[in-house]
């Protein structure tokens, strides 16, 4: 079933980059289509437990020598973060209650006059020539079918770039693994306080039992934090390697894998007595696993780790962001890590969003699938960041609509000053 309205934009992914994108663009007065596969919107952090927000401020010093906190990731985020504040529903600016974010991000496409449809998910791309003119999706009534003048794609995956035929890259050179998935879960009934002062304990225990070949799971820590529920623990450890995260069969035994490791590891806590847990029970496991990388566009300019570390100033940048490049072994055990020094940011150029010229004139990216290097998206993947591109991505594509020209001939300094205008950051 096709439908008859043409959409200004169409975004696909109901994730933070794209309920940024498509709230972005609303609030410029265009007729926005936000399509969400799942029942929710939230993404990473509703489907996958992703919590809580990675680290997006540095601190800078001023000229009279006070240092002061500096948000790099702003604008729609920092809208969320104070939403959340005011009902209580965030620890700080980090530690959020995802099931009070899907009801907020409800409220604010609806507010901002999105279309969103639930249970949606693609199945088909019409192109003619390097310009998409409508994309399909699968759903309980069938087929159905959107046209629209600009498509944005913020699934992650890059799953609207593979399906319109534009170039992506996938994990790293040149044997393409991908950062391992991990299931994120939730654990009740605990006593946090003795928990965490016995964390030299369960730490030495862990390392102990993983010499001894007793842990299959390849992590080489204990990765928990605190949920802002009492008795309740969150828990990002499971480690799935080597598996393909665009493959449904690679997918579902890493699913199958993590659901194992987390009784592993809860098996762990029990068999040790572990202070604090005599009472834990497993109350969730994620939807869906937590993908870190994927499918990468391959845009008009990739943005790679050496530019990141050199802190580049681009021109043309439309985000900003100085979380470590933080590499999750690929292949097993480990975490690399860069730390930026304090004060220090890079910027992230619109120029990554798009597709070269050549492959499609009105199709945007945004989120951890925008064209970058392994390394570069090792630290742009994180919530806060995504966030920041994907509203970028929503100026642009109305900046474009406004300028009746290709996504990649509008007015960088126009879309800059929306940006600016509505609590963005370009980290210039």
């Amino acid at each position: 079933m096709e439908h008859t309205m043409i959409y200004d934009i169409a975004v696909l992914g109901g994730g933070f980059t794209g309920c940024a994108a498509a709230i972005a663009a609303a609030r410029q007065g265009k007729r926005v289509l936000l399509l969400e596969a799942s029942g929710f919107l939230g993404g990473a952090a509703s489907n996958c437990l992703i919590f809580p927000f990675m680290p997006y401020a540095t601190t800078v010093t001023d000229e009279n020598g006070e240092q002061h906190r500096h948000y790099l990731s702003r604008g729609f985020l920092a809208e969320i973060v104070r939403e959340m504040q005011v009902s209580g529903d965030i620890r700080g600016d980090s530690q959020f209650n995802d099931e009070a974010l899907k009801l907020l991000l409800d409220r604010l496409t609806v507010e901002a006059g999105v279309e969103v449809l639930f249970h949606a998910t693609l199945c088909g791309v019409e192109k003619s020539g390097n310009r998409i003119e409508s994309l399909s999706v699968a759903t309980k009534a069938g087929v159905l079918t959107f046209r629209a003048k600009i498509f944005i794609d913020c699934t992650g995956d890059a799953d609207l770039c593979v399906m319109a035929g534009i170039p992506t890259r996938l994990g790293r050179e040149p044997d393409h693994l991908c950062q391992p998935m991990t299931l994120c879960f939730r654990v009740a009934n605990v006593d946090k306080q003795k928990f965490f002062e016995n964390r030299p304990l369960w730490r030495q225990l862990h390392k102990e039992w993983k010499d001894a070949g007793r842990f299959s799971n390849p992590r080489e820590d204990i990765l928990v934090f605190d949920y802002p529920i009492d008795g309740m623990l969150h828990f990002n450890t499971t480690r799935v390697v080597r598996l393909n995260p665009v493959d449904p069969f690679d997918v579902t035994k890493a699913e199958m894998e993590a659901r194992r490791q987390v009784q592993e590891l809860l098996d762990f806590f029990r068999v040790n007595n572990m202070p604090g847990m005599e009472n834990a029970r497993l109350v969730y496991t994620a939807p869906s696993i937590g993908v870190r990388e994927s499918r990468m566009l391959v845009g008009e300019y990739v943005l790679t780790g050496d530019d990141l570390v050199a802190c580049t100033k681009f021109p043309d940048a439309i985000a900003a962001g100085n979380y470590d490049i933080d590499i999750h072994n690929p292949e097993g055990s480990g975490t690399s890590h860069y730390y930026f020094p304090a004060g220090t940011w890079y910027t992230i150029p619109y120029r990554s969003l798009i597709p070269r010229g050549a492959d499609c004139e009105n199709l945007l990216v945004g989120g951890r699938c925008i064209s970058c290097d392994h390394e570069a998206q090792a630290s742009i993947r994180i919530i806060p960041i995504c966030t920041t591109t994907g509203e970028a991505a929503g100026i642009g594509a109305s900046v474009s609509l406004d300028e009746n020209c290709a996504v990649q001939d509008a007015d960088i300094s126009k879309i800059q000053a929306i940006l600016t205008e509505t609590g963005g950051y370009t980290g210039l």
